[in-house]
């Protein structure tokens, strides 16, 4: 399927003639797409407390730059009863089967980089207006059409007072209708504008790309825990001063001394992402399983069965090190190449030679609701 996700390219070359560079449409690059969803099912999700959502619609009293965003949950009486919407439901992975295959799709792309799969509904005419994003996107038609106008402009000045990201001076250079099936690939920053003919539903696979200022201040915050300076602040050889207020040069002299002791090496950032990149969202939980097991019957039944991280586990390794949900977690070194196949296949089935501690690991993810057993055909 990769072959026609891309257009008949191998993944590496998509990855060096487009990634990050220009736009690729592709037709048909998931034939017999019709979608994941209905427009009543996608209002449902909008309604549940526990999913991202917004409703996003033109307005036309000059207030919001002409625009109104309304965050989830959405009740009925929060859409309009005519004219252009559309409603946005984040994290489609975390909540069907079906969504997160087809986002496992571009496994070509570490997963550390993939983010989520977005749908959006909307009706004849509706968009979010023309904007741009700041990390690669996959957009992926399901139900109906969709025009897509898209711009390598530089000028990225936003309309002021939007409660969205709106550019002020949108100019298309290249226009495309995309039908049911069809995939455009837009660059980061890469201005585009979407609007809806008739009914129209659209799948947008987006990829994480962090600010420098998220992860310093997410490093910072992993240092801080794993720091341990020790001293004191001292200053015998200190003179008496006329000038009380003024910050000693001697003093900053020392604590710049101090805090040059601070250390870091590669193996501390690697082990800093493997955290940062699995945690999960902030609105996300988990649910202890429905069939509870003994460890010796999970065994039974894993043997049989086989098994599945849960769609919103977050599993990555590096450097002999394992990393779930936003944890270290230590593997028998016999065991490293089955928990490296669960974590890139995501499923596991042979799993006969594993450790004792091995199979208490996978006990306790099971209890937590880490991991399920899979189903039986």
């Amino acid at each position: 399927m990769i072959e026609t996700l891309l257009g008949g390219m191998k993944p590496q070359q998509f990855l060096d003639e487009y990634w990050q560079k220009k736009p690729l449409l592709v037709r048909n690059a998931v034939p017999d797409f019709q979608g994941l969803l209905t427009p009543a099912q996608t209002r449902q999700l909008a309604a549940d407390e526990d999913v991202e959502s917004r409703l996003v619609f033109p307005t036309h009293d000059g207030k919001g730059g002409g625009w109104q965003l309304l965050s989830g949950p959405l009740r009925k009486r929060d859409f309009p009863k005519s004219g252009a919407w559309t409603v946005l439901v984040q994290g489609l992975n975390l909540l069907l089967d079906e969504a997160d295959e087809l986002l496992r799709q571009f496994a070509f792309i570490p997963f550390t980089r993939l983010d989520d799969l977005m749908v959006s509904y909307a009706t004849d005419g509706g968009g979010v207006g023309p904007h741009f994003d700041s990390y690669d996107v996959f957009l992926l038609q399901g139900l109906g059409q969709r025009r897509w106008q898209v711009s390598a402009q530089k000028d990225l000045a936003l309309v002021e007072g939007a409660p969205l990201r709106i550019l002020k001076n949108f100019k298309s250079s290249h226009e495309w209708i995309l039908d049911a099936g069809d995939m455009l690939y837009l660059p980061p920053k890469y201005a585009h504008n979407g609007v809806a003919i008739g009914e129209c539903m659209t799948y947008s696979i987006g990829f994480r790309a962090p600010s420098a200022r998220e992860l310093s201040s997410a490093f910072l915050a992993f240092l801080e825990e794993k720091l341990a300076l020790e001293g004191l602040y001292a200053d015998p050889d200190l003179r008496a001063t006329p000038t009380p207020a003024r910050i000693p040069d001697e003093m900053a002299e020392r604590v710049a001394e101090m805090l040059s002791r601070i250390r870091w090496a590669q193996r501390d950032v690697t082990e800093f992402l493997g955290q940062y990149l699995s945690e999960p969202k902030p609105h996300v939980f988990f649910e202890a399983p429905h069939e509870e097991l003994s460890p010796s019957a999970f065994k039974r039944a894993t043997l049989a069965r086989g098994i599945r991280l849960d769609l919103r586990t977050q599993m990555l390794y590096a450097t002999g090190k394992f990393f779930l949900n936003g944890e270290v977690v230590v593997i028998p070194a016999n065991d490293a190449r089955a928990f490296r196949r669960l974590a890139n296949e995501r499923t596991l089935t042979q799993l006969k030679e594993l450790s004792e501690q091995g199979w208490e690991l996978l006990a306790n993810w099971y209890a937590d609701g880490f991991i399920h057993l899979q189903c039986t055909v």
